[in-house]
């Protein structure tokens, strides 16, 4: 029924070459005994019938296809692997280390037994020998008839190296670009099955496909990354794997960053940028200023980006912008000195690119002289300009008031002899104060000598170079004025104190002939008082009181007295107006008397009281009022 398949008691064995042929490695000498070479391990794989031990019982080599059948008992998978040294052998069942127990044992020649097999040990067991040279591995699949078995794998694979990579198909291959992938999709099943290559979920052309279930990709690139699949189909059914294939870019400069343009195009000029590059770049800033320095790479995952300053993490004020790509230094005086650094990296490898700040400093320049201080003579000096720099340009002095000043010497400039010139004195005094003078001066012709000395020379040599300065000249023409004061007038002023008053007169600026101007022409000279003190027997005054009436009440709150009080003069005791008396205070003619708590009765009585000697009070003031002033 099955052409390909050759069926032994209690087992069917699948053969996937027509070689019956051992193969042994052929640096191996088994003719004799003499000691070999050390060999890395190597696995013989026997192609033949899987030999049958007893009915119930199954014995097979690597390299073939064990079908279970219902009355197998056990099952023997025989593993011969040579090396020097002597290979260790271990057994795996789809992927992971086989747990030895009283149905999985491990025979002394490193065989492994099935006792009583059942179905969930069906899967690919692979035999591994292993020394300290290498490893090799072969797998065996042991399955039911039925649905296809797949030998799946669920590693992870990174390959940042290799040309060539090879995978079972479920692993997760990360790789770079232009390595040749192969996914192996080993199945086993009876009948045989088919396999069928996808890419996701849509099929691929038999140009893809290899020999034995393994699938090549050639050259990877971008394009390429996608989920392949392997399905397995027979008359039982189908089954069907995955690999996931990322395509890896290591981290790789760029020329620009787009978003650092577009930052900077929004800031204006006044910031500082510079992009970091693999051999490293330089850029020169102001002190205490911003800096951006961008970090322009690109990769397959996106690189993670690091940002270091003198290989270390940053310490200084600063923030990162577009995810990283950018680092915006707040203050660049906080880094006056060191390189700066990001490390991109991703699954594929890493890439350090840098750049270096220097910031430049505020520094004092006598590069320039100020004009000499003389045309001629021997007094010409220039002194050096003191100038505060930045890169070359002058800026406000006070950035430089930090730093020490330099010596700033002198330079002697200009020293020769001076054209003849008119030389000319200080003018003498006024001959006169006011009403028109004379001022007088000496006037010369010199020429001064480069040492300092001045020559006499002759008029006619100075005419020539300017005109002669006059040496008479008039002064002091304005008029002659003075204050003139009348005589006092009479002391009546108001009373200022006892028998003291202020009398007034007039005071005039006028010319020596008696012409009245007005009075700053004498503003130069002291001014005469236009008023005085005074005694006069008008002020000769006191304040006069009487004494106080009797209480109005003995208790209570009502009672009040009161006394006469007049202005007189003290030597007649005649009363006069009172604003003479007004240089000292009023005493006062009213007050309140015997505030003093009253009984029931009393308190009634003091208001009676009080309410006739209001009136009586009242009467009394109207007759001192008739005959005197009140």
């Amino acid at each position: 029924e099955y052409p390909l398949h050759r069926h032994v008691s209690g087992f069917t064995s699948s053969l996937r070459t027509s070689s019956a042929e051992a193969f042994l490695p052929s640096s191996i000498d088994q003719a004799n005994g003499l000691r070999r070479p050390h060999q890395k391990p190597a696995i013989l794989r026997k192609i033949s019938a899987a030999q049958q031990l007893s009915a119930s019982e199954v014995v097979t080599h690597l390299g073939q296809t064990v079908v279970l059948a219902s009355g197998t008992l056990s099952v023997l998978l025989h593993c011969e692997a040579v090396g020097n040294p002597k290979p260790t052998i271990s057994w795996a069942k789809n992927g992971k280390e086989v747990k030895y127990n009283d149905r999985m044992l491990l025979q002394p020649d490193d065989s492994l037994q099935i006792l009583a097999p059942v179905e969930a040990d069906v899967g690919f067991y692979a035999c591994n020998a292993s020394n300290a040279l290498g490893s090799d591995s072969v797998s065996i699949a042991v399955t039911l008839a039925g649905k296809p078995l797949i030998k799946a794998s669920r590693a992870t694979v990174i390959n940042t190296e290799s040309p060539v990579v090879t995978v079972d198909i479920g692993s997760t291959v990360k790789t770079i670009q232009r390595a040749n992938v192969t996914i192996s999709c080993q199945v086993a099943g009876v009948p045989e099955a088919e396999v069928t290559w996808f890419k996701n979920k849509v099929k691929l052309s038999s140009a893809h496909h290899l020999h034995d279930g393994l699938l090549l990709i050639a050259n990877v690139s971008l394009s390429d990354q996608g989920l392949y699949s392997c399905k397995a189909a027979n008359l039982h059914g189908e089954v069907t794997e995955s690999s996931q294939l990322l395509v890896l870019e290591p981290p790789q400069p760029l020329p620009y960053l787009e978003d650092l343009t577009a930052m900077l195009s929004s800031a204006g000029t006044s910031i500082h940028s510079v992009l970091t590059s693999p051999s490293g770049t330089k850029m020169t800033v102001s002190p205490g200023s911003s800096a951006l320095i961008g970090c322009a790479v690109d990769g397959h995952p996106t690189p993670n980006i690091t940002w270091l300053y003198s290989g270390k993490p940053l310490s200084m004020r600063h923030h990162l912008l577009a995810v990283g790509q950018i680092l915006q230094i707040l203050n660049v005086s906080d880094a006056p000195d060191g390189e700066f650094s990001c490390l991109a990296q991703n699954e594929a490898g890493s890439l350090m690119q840098k750049t270096s700040l220097a910031v430049q400093e505020y520094r004092w320049s006598v590069d320039k002289l100020m004009a000499c201080s003389a045309s001629c003579g021997h007094k010409g000096v220039q002194l050096p300009q003191l100038r505060c720099l930045l890169d070359g340009a002058e800026v406000n002095i006070s950035h430089c008031q930090e730093k020490p000043k330099p010596a700033l010497q002198p330079i002697a400039c200009n020293r020769r002899d001076c054209p003849s010139r008119w030389m000319v004195t200080s003018w003498s005094p006024c001959t006169r104060s006011c009403g028109g003078g004379i001022q007088m001066r000496r006037v010369t012709c010199q020429r001064l000598t480069a040492k300092g000395s001045s020559v006499p020379m002759s008029n006619e040599a100075c005419a020539q170079v300017s005109k002669r300065p006059v040496d008479t000249q008039n002064c002091n023409r304005q008029p002659c004025v003075e204050w003139v004061a009348s005589s006092w007038g009479q002391c009546n002023g108001p009373c200022i104190g006892p028998r003291l008053a202020v009398q007034h007169r007039q005071i005039f600026c006028q010319t020596k002939d008696g012409t009245s101007v007005p009075s700053d022409q004498c503003s130069a000279l002291p001014r005469p008082l236009s008023t005085q003190n005074c005694w006069t027997d008008i002020c000769g005054v006191h304040w006069r009181v009487s004494l106080w009436t009797v209480c109005t009440a003995t208790c209570g709150n009502y009672g009040f007295q009161s006394r006469r009080v007049d202005c007189v003069h003290i030597r007649t005791n005649k009363p006069v107006l009172e604003h003479h008396c007004s240089w000292r205070p009023r005493p006062v003619n009213w007050q309140r008397c015997n505030i003093t708590p009253c009984e029931n009765g009393t308190l009634l009585r003091e208001r009676e009281a009080v309410r006739h000697g209001g009136r009586k009070e009242g009467r009394a003031a109207s007759q001192k009022c008739s005959t005197g002033p009140c």
